[in-house]
């Protein structure tokens, strides 16, 4: 496949999609699943069915819509019309507002989300702006949404080093929680010297209440792959590791599907999109171990060995992963490249503060109105918040 393939799959899907007058978008995220959520899901699809809908409605199986304490949620998109979002959704009421947006009649009005509720007044969706909207599973979904093209960019227009320069220019940093600088330790790996070279996406999330890097992982799957496949041609690395921590099954089998949907295509593997450039990403379950989360311990695990922290210098870009250097970023990070490669580093440095650019997700939990995930820009307060 190369860039012009790429373009005419992408035509292609936005043309399916638009042969449905409706399209039902239904939460397959972990908190919707765990309250009923798969129900809902095979209710539309039967109510579809059994009405003879088939023609012109959609039943798609998303990623998380946000306020997941209001699940199950679904989102109805209608041709020429604004999104309806429904919260607490049963079997019952998902029949209904099948029938509603098929016959006119009477919806479940109390299952009607306002969208304008304060949960969504400042969120500015960056790395979270294919969640809720794509089916996870399909790759076709993702490129329709201009996914991997600022892959192919990289790899066709731009050197290892201008990509560093950009994401330096951008002024990201490190989503782990240290906030180091990413562009400066990408060109840290890309200067080391060494045969072989590595990327790792840190995914062991274990902080009690945080699920930031699961959604990502569960709901852009192909988003993740891409920055780490822009992290390896910039870096000059053929190989990548994705740690999952292994209390997130359906991340792990949502990513092992779509890497095997990315090879199929050439996007992953041996002369991606027609380049020169090869690049394979392995997932890694890790075991349960908290401390796993720290770089050095989680690059034992990968290596077979016991997650333990070891005393750092050297650090991973010169000697990581079986000794040879290493670049480790945490999932959120990586889900922030192909945006800055698309739109550009000024556009992204356009956001947020002027020492911390981009947005941020976090995830609300405990005594609030509604918990789940948001995106905002960075400098907003805990009290706006």
């Amino acid at each position: 496949m190369n860039r012009a393939d790429l373009e005419t799959m992408a035509q292609r899907e936005v043309q399916r999609q638009q042969t449905f007058r409706c399209r039902i978008l239904c939460c397959a995220s972990t908190p919707c699943l765990s309250s009923g959520g798969s129900a809902v899901h095979d209710a539309i699809k039967d109510a579809i069915k059994e009405g003879g809908f088939d023609a012109d409605f959609q039943a798609v199986a998303t990623g998380c819509m946000g306020p997941c304490s209001r699940g199950p949620m679904i989102t109805v998109q209608t041709n020429g019309g604004e999104d309806v979002i429904y919260e607490h959704v049963t079997p019952e009421a998902s029949r209904q507002i099948v029938a509603h947006h098929a016959t006119a009649t009477p919806a479940p009005v109390k299952c009607i989300l306002p969208s304008d509720i304060p949960f969504f007044a400042k969120q500015k969706k960056v790395v979270l702006a294919n969640s809720g909207f794509i089916d996870p599973e399909r790759l076709e979904d993702y490129v329709a949404r201009g996914g991997y093209t600022a892959l192919g960019y990289a790899l066709r227009e731009m050197t290892p080093e201008a990509v560093c320069r950009e994401i330096i220019d951008s002024g990201l940093r490190g989503r782990g929680g240290a906030g180091y600088p990413t562009g400066l330790k990408w060109d840290m790996v890309r200067k080391a010297h060494g045969d072989k070279k590595y990327v790792v996406a840190n995914g062991d999330e274990g902080d009690p209440g945080a699920y930031m890097d699961r959604t990502l992982m569960e709901s852009d799957p192909h988003r993740l792959l891409e920055g780490m496949a822009i992290a390896g041609y910039a870096v000059g690395a053929d190989q990548g590791f994705l740690y999952v921590r292994g209390e997130y099954p359906i991340a792990a089998k949502r990513l092992e599907r779509a890497i095997r949907a990315a090879e199929r295509r050439g996007l992953l593997g041996s002369r991606m999109l027609d380049s020169n450039f090869n690049f394979r990403v392995d997932v890694r379950i890790g075991a349960g171990a908290f401390v796993c989360g720290e770089e050095t311990a989680l690059m034992a695990s990968i290596m077979g060995m016991r997650g333990q922290p070891v005393p750092r210098p050297p650090y991973p870009a010169q000697s990581g992963l079986w000794e040879k250097p290493t670049l480790i970023n945490n999932v959120e990070t990586f889900g922030s490249i192909a945006p800055i490669i698309q739109h550009g580093a000024e556009w992204f440095a356009g956001l947020g503060t002027a020492k911390s650019k981009g947005t941020k997700i976090f995830a609300l939990a405990g005594k609030v109105d509604t918990t789940g995930l948001i995106e905002v820009p960075m400098g907003i307060t805990l009290r706006e918040i």
